[in-house]
Order: structure tokens, then C-alpha cells, then sequence
């Protein structure tokens, strides 16, 4: 299919790498050199447009393909407050539109085991729970998306916690997130449970952004002649409440 590249950073590159070894065409490259391209954006040149920027722009660049009724498939993170918006006017065009903050396919099965670990651990309150995350210095929001869709699932099943905050802030019914930024991290996740007599952590560690890119291919695929907003839950047919 043809597959156009709103966001060509070290992302897009190595989401085209990916596309093109799956033996789709790259229809455009829009990057912010090149931004009002976006306006070329139409279903006879492009099957999905995949978008991957920044919290400043995602939104503008989303909508602006649905409004061209391109099906859209989006990682950028950071502009949560809009997803909603965003979601209805799909729905409204009668397009596709699937978001993620990480379509790495271990990420999403760690997404699923911190669910599954949170609801065990419900029981056991003498535990506390955190979150830290590690990104590269180029990541432009903190904490990360994905620490937040990990830390929601987890306030969904510890009844203990009813907010995040990003560290240093603490209180009893906080889930305090770390956000560090070093070097070029890909991506490390990690889940602690402290007691005063021990620990328990999950985590997951990326190694490259392979993942990231193959399963944002994937979910292209996923939505192409589709109507309607998705997740990578229904892409990978996980069931976790």
C-alpha cells in the first residue's frame, strides 16, 4: 500500500526501512522542511499516513489528514487532552485512526503484564508501588507516554494509587513517575512494588527503535479499509481489564 511519513526524524527513516521491506511504497516524506505538504495529503496518493512528531504538532498534522480522509496512524505522545476530539471526528469522516504511546509489540505485552501484576498486588497494600522511566536527551516530553498508559493501567487495578505525578512529588494516593533523560536511550520501563521486607519489579528495556517502527507498519495494516478508532490491543487481540 502507499504509506505516507508525516515526521521524518530518526523515527520516520527507520519506519520506512520497515515499510519498504514489507514491500509498501512510501508516498510522501513530510517533515517540518517541507510542512504545508501535508496539504498533498489525499486517498489517490495515500492508503495511511503515519505520524510521528512532536505534542506541538501531532494534532494539527492528525486532524489535517482526516480532513483529507486519509486514515491515520499516530505515535506521537504528549497530546493526550486531544485524543478524544480527534477520535470523534474520525468516527464523524467515517475513517481510521489508531494511536498508541508505544507500538512496540513486547511494550504492549508489558503493558498487559503490569495490569495483570497491579491487580495481584491489590491485596498486598504493604506494598508501594513506582514507576521510572529512561529516554534519550532528544525526548521532548516527560514523563514518557508510555509510562503514562503503564501508570494508568495500573491505578485502574490498585486501588491504593488514584493519580500520577512525575517525581519528586509523593503522597499516599500518588504513583510517583521518574523521567530520566540520558544519552540515546530508546526506551527502558520499569515497575517496582517495595516493602519494608522486599521488592518486586518488572521491565521492559528496548534495544532499538525496530519495534517501535514494525508495529506502527503493522497497525497501517491493521486499519487499512477500516472505519472506526482502534488501539494495539485490538491489533494484537490482547484482552486485559
Amino acid at each position: 500500500m502507499k504509506i505516507a511519513l508525516i515526521g521524518y526524524g530518526k523515527m520516520g527513516k527507520e519506519i520506512e526501512k520497515i515499510a519498504l521491506s514489507r514491500n509498501h511504497e512510501i508516498s510522501m516524506k513530510i517533515d517540518i522542511d517541507n510542512a504545508a505538504d501535508i496539504e498533498k495529503l489525499s486517498p489517490s496518493n495515500t492508503n495511511v499516513a503515519i505520524e510521528f512528531t512532536s505534542p506541538h504538532t501531532a494534532f494539527s498534522n492528525v486532524m489535517k489528514s482526516l480532513e483529507k480522509n486519509v486514515p491515520v496512524v499516530c505515535g506521537s505522545t504528549g497530546w493526550n487532552d486531544h485524543l478524544d476530539e480527534v477520535k470523534a471526528f474520525c468516527l464523524k469522516k467515517n475513517l481510521a485512526f489508531i494511536w498508541s504511546s508505544n507500538y512496540s509489540i513486547g511494550v504492549n505485552i508489558f503493558f498487559a503484564l503490569n495490569k495483570y501484576l497491579a491487580a495481584i498486588m491489590n491485596s498486598y497494600p504493604v506494598y508501594e508501588p513506582s514507576i521510572s522511566e529512561i529516554h534519550h536527551i532528544h525526548k521532548k516530553d516527560a514523563p514518557s507516554g508510555t509510562a503514562i498508559t503503564l501508570a494508568e493501567g495500573l491505578i485502574q487495578n490498585y486501588s491504593k494509587k488514584k493519580q500520577w505525578k512525575l517525581a519528586p512529588e509523593k503522597g499516599n494516593d500518588i504513583l510517583s513517575i521518574e523521567a530520566q533523560r540520558t544519552g540515546e536511550v530508546p526506551g527502558t520501563h520499569i515497575i517496582k512494588y517495595i516493602s519494608s521486607i522486599d521488592s518486586i519489579e518488572i521491565k521492559h528495556e528496548a534495544y532499538n527503535r525496530q519495534g517501535l517502527a514494525f508495529g506502527a507498519v503493522l497497525a497501517a495494516e491493521f486499519i487499512r479499509d477500516k472505519k472506526g478508532t482502534f488501539s494495539m490491543n485490538d491489533l494484537l487481540n490482547i484482552s486485559v481489564s
